[in-house]
């Protein structure tokens, strides 16, 4: 059978012209769909499928060397170990900001009808634009809890998560696909316009997914009474922050600055460790997917253009959007600031796309069907559009030639480039 794929090009086995492996990872996004309560096993079996089909079909592949590095290679376990470490870490961090008092606080500031949720929001995107998402969707997620009485809609779920991915697409600090591009030449400044399609596509999801909330459970009025903020946890809550920036900046390891953060507190209180019992299946989860998706044969991707931009961001609903954005690197030719978007906020349309939303939908498994995510959130993906077409209208398409080196347009980037810095 395989002999009769390989047939169509060369030795490697195709189905239709197209690889195989693309079609195995399909059907693992397709069984995480339908089979939500169980996306772990989903997940698993997957990768493991992928694997068998990898050994048996390339001869030279190694697993050892896609997750370690090979020569001048990476590998895939910076990525792997950050993702473990946030999500695991970032629900201790979520479980200690609950206990600090803080979102019990919270109702006596907050507008208490729909404006709460959608200032709610907003104070999420602001956060996410300089810690991690995962950390800010976290902290949202548990202020919401509190002041919703523990009932969300899932179309506010939805919001939390496009809240936290749109924050960080126009900072190098707010999301791994920026901070790649920061790391691989691209200037800080170049990225700072895809704060422009973030609030266009906030105008919409936030006052939506505010009012879908307000209808569904209102927002609580009062703060709760008796309530005293522990002082000491909070400043623990504020440390593993920090600590996160801190090694983001310096090793490019966020995840080493959670959990120095977290031993460092386990001094001064009670740490919540059951918390990664309950986070564990979805980082194995996300583990899996991120895993499936980065062994799959994408070598190339179409021509550079605000088109190919708009499709990845569909794309990285569904395909771990680090390699896609390694390839774009790789390529030159887009508009980084579109790009940063594109396969950051794009991620939100689905619950699995971004690692905000595999962290927040432990918290709220509600949200782990595809059916209801889309059914109840749609309006993100309205959102998506709204927000690329119009940063495209007022910024237009620039693209990048090289990394660092930015073009007035498209058909003079052959022949001029203009240094992002100059």
């Amino acid at each position: 059978m395989l002999h009769v794929l390989s047939s169509i090009s060369g030795s490697t086995p195709h189905l239709f012209g197209i690889r195989v492996e693309f079609f195995l990872f399909a059907l693992t996004l397709l069984g995480v769909a339908i089979l939500h309560r169980h996306t772990m096993y989903v997940a698993l079996t997957g990768l493991f499928i992928i694997l068998v089909f990898k050994y048996l079909t390339v001869p030279d592949f190694s697993v050892i060397h896609h997750i370690v590095g090979f020569q001048e290679e990476e590998g895939e376990w910076r990525t792997l170990l950050n993702l473990a470490g946030l999500l695991l870490g970032f629900a201790v961090l979520s479980r200690h900001f609950e206990l600090s008092g803080v979102p019990d606080k919270l109702p006596q500031y907050l507008p208490n009808d729909w404006k709460g949720g959608l200032l709610l929001l907003l104070i999420i995107m602001i956060l996410s634009s300089f810690l991690d998402n995962i950390a800010s969707a976290m902290i949202g997620g548990s202020i919401a809890l509190v002041v919703y009485k523990r009932r969300l809609h899932i179309g506010y779920i939805a919001a939390i998560i496009a809240a936290s991915n749109a924050g960080g697409a126009g900072s190098v600090l707010g999301d791994t696909t920026t901070t790649l591009m920061w790391i691989d030449g691209v200037h800080p400044a170049d990225v700072l316009h895809a704060f422009i399609a973030s609030f266009a596509a906030f105008a919409l999801f936030g006052i939506i997914g505010s009012l879908q909330q307000q209808k569904y459970q209102p927002i609580q009025k009062e703060a709760t009474k008796g309530i005293q903020i522990d002082y000491g946890t909070l400043i623990i809550v504020l440390s593993i922050l920090l600590f996160t920036i801190l090694a983001n900046y310096f090793f490019r390891m966020p995840a080493l600055g959670v959990w120095t953060g977290i031993f460092i507190g386990a001094f001064f209180r009670k740490t919540p460790w059951n918390e990664i019992t309950h986070a564990l299946p979805g980082a194995i989860f996300l583990i899996c997917l991120v895993t499936s998706a980065s062994l799959m044969p994408v070598n190339e991707l179409p021509s550079a253009s605000w088109n190919t931009t708009l499709a990845l961001g569909f794309v990285s609903s569904v395909f771990d959007n680090i390699p896609l954005t390694k390839l774009c690197l790789e390529q030159g030719g887009y508009d980084w600031g579109l790009l940063a978007y594109a396969v950051g906020f794009g991620g939100s349309m689905i619950w699995f796309g971004s690692s905000a939303g595999v962290a927040l939908s432990n918290k709220f498994r509600e949200a782990k069907s595809v059916v209801h995510y889309v059914r109840f959130g749609w309006h993100i993906i309205l959102a998506y559009l709204l927000g690329f077409f119009i940063l495209l209208s007022i910024m237009g398409w620039h693209p990048m030639e090289k990394r660092g080196k930015g073009a007035r347009n498209q058909s003079e980037a052959k022949n001029t480039i203009l240094s992002a810095s100059e």
